[in-house]
């Protein structure tokens, strides 16, 4: 028997008033004019509707970067670089996010991954007054937009959890304007901002957690040049738990003599899945024509890549991590320690299950890979190691290039490549794992016992003295850190 299903639902009034009635045109062309609609041009040449009943968090967030116009530096359809809700899985796989929603804390996390500056309040965090003042100066301007996360039952709505986007703010009334990104079930609608802050300042039994808000800008500099935090795996907040929590306890019950037995602590203590954890970026494209010529974009973006890489390998912490990991390796044995893997081989393997999702934003649908994967050198100034792939989707065959970053860093028992087959050396282990320990809070280390060796990994961990592109890198990391932990023995809310 065929379900009729639903067609929207009716808007309960009051409190809500619909934008489109009289009412919310006068709300509108009021708050307009008192220039508390400024952000509303340029959130609604960007408005969608979720693509998914629990897809919310994922489409609003879609939506403002948008709106920031921020480049998403990947393919949606075609050619076209734009981003859309099937795309935004860096911190949390689609398939989970369709069946439970995603956190408040994932969101915000969501964010930073994709180039924004994000300033995340929960309402327990916060102030009604505070949460006025950030939306006069949002709706004010075009620069910064404001994300809601709240109870709809407060407003008598079906559902529960949701988020959407602030359009707009009457000073007059004290009102809000939600654009709702159910466009299936509500229109964008007028609220209380009073009213509003009682459904933000709610608790998600998903996840023992008020709701709240966040202010989003657009970053100046990219973001994320080469690492990022991924949750993807299952495993990510006894990572995350295991870096923020136990780790610290861990180092104040041990009597540690110098930075090698710290680094032994911190390493073998390890959960498995810490090699997930961290993962640097690689930028793949299509090879539409058969050329390994990159344009002056693509040759910029991994030269910024291979900036941050050399100033990784520049540092102290660099040289001890790599000290440390050629002891544990007793000198190039061919097991990673971590479960990690530093060649071109094994890097080419990744260039179906990386790079064609990446450019199709369909990495479900993906039915195969080509074995004919080889290295290639572009053809400009500098060489650029490209890793070349056959992808078959849904039975036709593309071929796709990754671009790899590379550091003309003397080789070691942490590079097991073909020194022929590329101009420096790509990411590794040892990279990513400096990189991740700079990450850490700097109260990690308060609990090490000789003062000598607390006050020396501070050094080493600091960020303060790191060149400019490199610190950027790390405050990056810190922030996906610091967002992570928030959700850290919780399930994700239903959106």
């Amino acid at each position: 028997m065929a379900v009729a299903g639903l067609y929207r639902r009716v808007l309960p009034p009051p409190p809500a008033i619909e934008f489109s009635s009289p009412e919310g045109k006068q709300l509108f062309t009021e708050a307009l004019a008192g220039g508390t609609a400024e952000g509303f041009f340029k959130l609604i040449s960007y408005y969608q509707t979720q693509s998914e009943p629990a897809y919310c968090g994922l489409a609003t967030l879609a939506m403002v970067l948008n709106a920031l116009a921020i480049d998403p530096g990947r393919t949606w359809k075609g050619p076209w670089r734009w981003f859309d809700d099937s795309m935004l899985d860096c911190c949390e796989p689609l398939e989970k996010i369709k069946s439970q929603g995603i956190t408040f804390g994932k969101v915000a996390c969501l964010a930073v991954c994709n180039g924004a500056q994000v300033e995340p309040f929960r309402t327990d965090q916060s102030s009604i007054e505070d949460f006025r003042e950030r939306v006069v100066s949002c709706t004010s301007s075009e620069d910064c937009h404001l994300i809601v996360s709240y109870n709809r039952a407060v407003f008598k709505q079906t559902g529960s959890g949701h988020f959407s986007p602030i359009g707009g703010y009457h000073a007059g009334k004290d009102m809000v304007l939600i654009l709702d990104v159910a466009r299936f079930k509500y229109p964008p609608h007028w609220v209380p901002l009073s009213l509003l802050w009682d459904a933000m300042n709610t608790i998600d039994k998903a996840t023992g957690h008020c709701r709240g808000f966040m202010v989003m800008s657009k970053l100046q500099k990219a973001t994320s040049v080469l690492y990022t935090m991924s949750c993807k795996h299952e495993n990510w907040n006894v990572v995350a738990k295991y870096l923020t929590e136990d780790l610290p306890l861990l180092l104040t019950s041990k009597n540690l003599k110098d930075v090698n037995d710290v680094l032994c602590v911190v390493f073998r203590s390890a959960p498995s899945s810490l090699r997930d954890f961290i993962k640097w970026i690689a930028e793949v494209r299509r090879q539409d024509d058969g050329s390994t010529i990159l344009s002056e974009e693509e040759k910029g973006r991994v030269a910024l890549k291979e900036e941050v890489l050399k100033q990784i390998r520049e540092t102290e912490l660099f040289k001890n991590v790599t000290g440390y990991l050629g002891f544990e390796r007793s000198l190039c044995e061919s097991e990673a320690p971590l479960g990690y893997t530093d060649s071109l081989a094994d890097i080419a393997a990744n260039v179906c299950c990386q790079g064609a999702g990446l450019l199709t934003g369909k990495i479900r649908l993906l039915n195969g890979c080509g074995k004919d994967i080889k290295l290639l050198n572009s053809v400009c100034k500098e060489p650029v190691t490209v890793v070349s792939g056959t992808v078959t989707t849904d039975g036709t065959e593309q071929m796709v290039d990754m671009l790899i970053p590379s550091s003309e860093t003397k080789p070691s028992c942490l590079c097991d490549f073909d020194q022929n087959s590329c101009s420096g050396i790509p990411p590794s282990i040892g990279d990513g794992l400096t990189v991740l320990i700079f990450a850490l809070p700097q109260d990690t280390w308060l609990g090490l016992k000789e003062e000598k060796l607390q006050a020396e990994m501070k050094g080493l961990t600091s960020a303060d003295c790191l060149p400019t592109l490199l610190q950027e890198e790390v405050l990056h990391l810190q922030r996906q850190l610091y967002f992570l932990k928030a959700d850290l023995n919780i399930s994700p809310s239903s959106s």
